[in-house]
């Protein structure tokens, strides 16, 4: 009797608390700090199609519905639409295991329309990784180095930020990723040219062993938003106005399968992919082997050709 009380007291909370209640739960699971700075961005979106304000223990299939309908009355992307929906389901499986409503309000999870990303061009990239002049500050040179290591390497940006002086093995031509999003520590090969880079950087930037490698210029541990905000403004001094530090990511995947001829289980470790299922998702957009030869299988150039025949005939 006492336990169905407690639930009773508990569904009369209001949403936004047992959501707090939900992310001290995840919290507790060790999830990454960009794990649960994404819960709570979902929520703060999903908050505003939903009232969550009201008694947990109201809520229904049906304002679940209507959330969804103002999310696509509003002109969200259907992308998004799609991650809400994903989030808010997460959130209700897990007060459903504890007991707080029941699993029939949750909705179907709406499925991602794949999409294409950008990329650097090769002219662009000619831009970026022009190695800056000898009177350039700490930061400019650094963000260079930063920026042929994601060439090199396609790391994520957290990565970038958490690699330490003593994850460089310049012998081994090798860095250790200890801060991975699948939390497995991994291994990236350097190209000789980035063991340059490498080299001469560190004798810069110096520091112990211990210290963050690609660090501000106080020497200490970068921000999310100052990566972000330092790559933006280097590419745009150099007349790149893409800023995205993931788009380089994206453009180390398609050189490194067209261009560089790679395969897909190579790039599954170098991107530090758990499954193939991202990896596959690369090689279907940038399938090189579909433009080969093409004019040979394309029914339009076959009919042009016998155009092309027709008229010399005349």
């Amino acid at each position: 009797m006492a336990k169905k009380i407690k639930k009773e007291k508990l569904s009369e909370k209001k949403i936004v608390d047992i959501y707090a209640d939900y992310l001290t739960a995840q919290a507790a699971r060790d999830l990454s700090e960009s794990t649960i700075r994404n819960y709570k961005t979902h929520f703060k979106g999903i908050s505003k199609h939903l009232d969550t304000e009201m008694a947990f223990g109201r809520l229904t299939k049906r304002n679940l519905e209507e959330m969804v309908v103002s999310m696509k009355e509003s002109n969200l992307a259907h992308n998004s639409i799609s991650t809400y929906v994903r989030a808010m389901n997460q959130f209700l499986k897990w007060c459903a295991e504890e007991g707080l409503c029941s699993s029939s309000i949750i909705l179907e999870n709406i499925k991602e329309q794949e999409t294409v990303k950008g990329e650097y061009t090769d002219e662009e990239l000619l831009l970026l990784i022009h190695k800056p002049s000898g009177d350039c500050d700490f930061c400019e040179y650094r963000n260079w180095a930063i920026v042929n290591f994601l060439l090199n390497s396609g790391c994520r940006a957290a990565s970038i930020r958490n690699i330490q002086n003593r994850d460089v093995d310049l012998k081994r031509r090798q860095v250790i990723l200890r801060h991975n999003k699948n939390k497995k520590i991994q291994v990236l090969p350097l190209c000789s040219q980035m063991v340059s880079i490498l080299s001469d950087y560190m004798e810069i930037r110096k520091g112990t062993a211990e210290d963050y490698l690609f660090c501000n210029q106080f020497g200490d541990k970068l921000s999310e938003s100052a990566l972000r905000q330092a790559i933006a403004k280097y590419n745009e001094n150099r007349g790149v106005y893409k800023t995205s530090t993931h788009l380089y990511r994206h453009t180390f995947s398609r050189k490194y399968l067209v261009d560089c001829g790679g395969n897909a289980f190579t790039l599954q470790k170098l991107l530090g992919h758990s499954t193939l299922t991202m990896t596959k998702r690369y090689c279907r957009l940038y399938d090189k082997d579909l433009a080969e030869n093409f004019d040979t299988f394309s029914p339009l150039s076959q009919i042009k050709a016998e155009e092309k025949k027709a008229i010399k005939k005349r």
